[in-house]
């Protein structure tokens, strides 16, 4: 799992650097609002991997394969009613978007054209997401593990052939992306089925019973709100970075590219946690429960001291590499500071995520989400907005340290009151 998120910034940062590359920063600043917006209503749809992931990891310990096929159909049919109404509102979700960040004529342009092809790959995305969880629930690592790394490989090959090759800039870049997550649904669906022919095809004969869907929904809905508000946090950088200028938009954009690199990485280990809690709640086993706990955090202290010293030392060079553009590396580089310190303070609030969603336990998470943003991220930038763009940056920093904390906090009390398996 660590080495198939690694790979899933890859994506970002080719299409980072290749249109980074190109002769004019409203490109750059373009894409990035573009897959800026389009990352926040695909991320919003991570409800639909964490819910599947953690009910299956639990059906998985307790050996109740029905619960299982049963939480598969009801994800299904969730991902697909929430990636048709993305599509149908993409229009009004355009308005919203060049509202919230009015940008330039040229950036609003490139965003609108990037958006408009993207937003048709939502069906592939969502149903992406309900498979992944499924795989990491039965403790299958190596099938997301090929599909990250195929995507990624196909939108790397694209990207290079559609906008180097081809000329087509921002619109290849996005229709690289719609391409590598259709052929990723298709693999998908391929290694779900070799899964399916050892525990039988029984589920394709059942409907989604209307217990499990209420409970997903439940589920789902706290998570869904959670997701919500961290995506409102990442889109007012990008929003706000907007209005300072079409050079600290591509500014951000870059550094963001960071900050990705750490969060699925981070996250790799917190979806093996997920997989491993959860069946040890199915198990009914507190101590197995806590020790996976316990490894996951050494772990992720060293991977984060890792970054940190990857982070300070070659930091200059990867925003060399990825745009040749002087007034956005110069500007890029005085914000630099703020991500080789990000990754020990954010290291706590990711890997906590996972044991939550191993839990579903989705009403801390969302509370955590809640509390987190309002007081550790606007609650600075409200007072440190004349301070510009290294008001957003300390405002990250206070919000991931916040989740972390709250997190943290509410697991001991759990630990403490005997309740980590209820």
């Amino acid at each position: 799992m660590i080495l198939s998120n690694i790979s899933v910034p890859l994506l970002g940062l080719v299409d980072t650097a290749v249109i980074g590359h190109l002769s004019h920063a409203h490109y750059l600043a373009g894409i990035a609002l573009g897959s800026g917006s389009i990352a926040l209503l695909f991320w919003l749809a991570s409800f639909l991997r964490m819910s599947t992931t953690g009910e299956i990891a639990q059906a998985y310990g307790e050996k109740n394969q029905a619960r299982s096929y049963q939480s598969l159909l009801a994800s299904m049919a969730i991902a697909l009613l929430f990636a048709m109404s993305l599509i149908g509102l993409s229009p009004f979700l355009l308005e919203v978007i060049e509202r919230l960040a009015n940008p330039s004529s040229d950036v609003m342009e490139q965003a609108s054209l990037y958006f408009s092809i993207r937003i048709y790959s939502a069906p592939a995305a969502m149903m992406n997401l309900v498979l992944l969880g499924f795989m990491l629930g039965l403790q299958y690592g190596k099938g997301p593990f090929y599909i990250v790394l195929f995507t990624n490989l196909v939108n790397i090959v694209l990207d290079l052939l559609f906008v180097i090759g081809f000329e087509w800039g921002v619109a290849g870049a996005a229709w690289a992306s719609v391409i590598a997550d259709y052929s990723a649904l298709v693999l998908a669906v391929w290694l779900t089925s070799s899964l399916l022919k050892k525990k039988g095809w029984v589920f394709l004969w059942l409907r989604p019973s209307r217990q499990h869907l209420i409970h997903l929904l439940t589920l789902n809905k706290d998570i869904f709100i959670r997701s919500l508000v961290l995506q409102l946090c990442f889109s007012f950088m990008t929003f706000y970075g907007a209005r300072l200028g079409d050079n600290t938009l591509a500014a951000n954009a870059v550094l963001l590219n960071f900050l990705m690199l750490v969060s699925f990485a981070m996250d790799g280990i917190a979806y093996a946690v997920e997989a491993k809690v959860g069946q040890a709640k199915g198990e009914k086993d507190a101590e197995k429960l806590k020790a996976w706990v316990a490894v996951s955090t050494l772990w992720g202290s060293v991977f984060a001291v890792l970054y940190c010293l990857v982070f300070a030392v070659f930091g200059p060079a990867i925003i060399g590499m990825l745009t040749s553009i002087p007034s956005v590396v110069e500007t890029a580089l005085v914000y630099l500071p703020w991500l080789v310190v990000l990754p020990l303070i954010a290291m706590s609030c990711f890997l906590f995520d996972g044991v939550f969603v191993g839990l579903t336990r989705a009403r801390e998470m969302r509370n955590s989400m809640i509390l987190s943003a309002s007081l550790g991220f606007f609650l600075p930038v409200y007072l440190l907005l004349d301070h510009g763009n290294h008001a957003l940056w300390f405002a990250m920093t206070c919000f991931m340290a916040l989740r972390g904390i709250t997190l943290i906090y509410r697991y001991r009390k759990l630990d403490v009151q005997n309740a980590l398996l209820k």
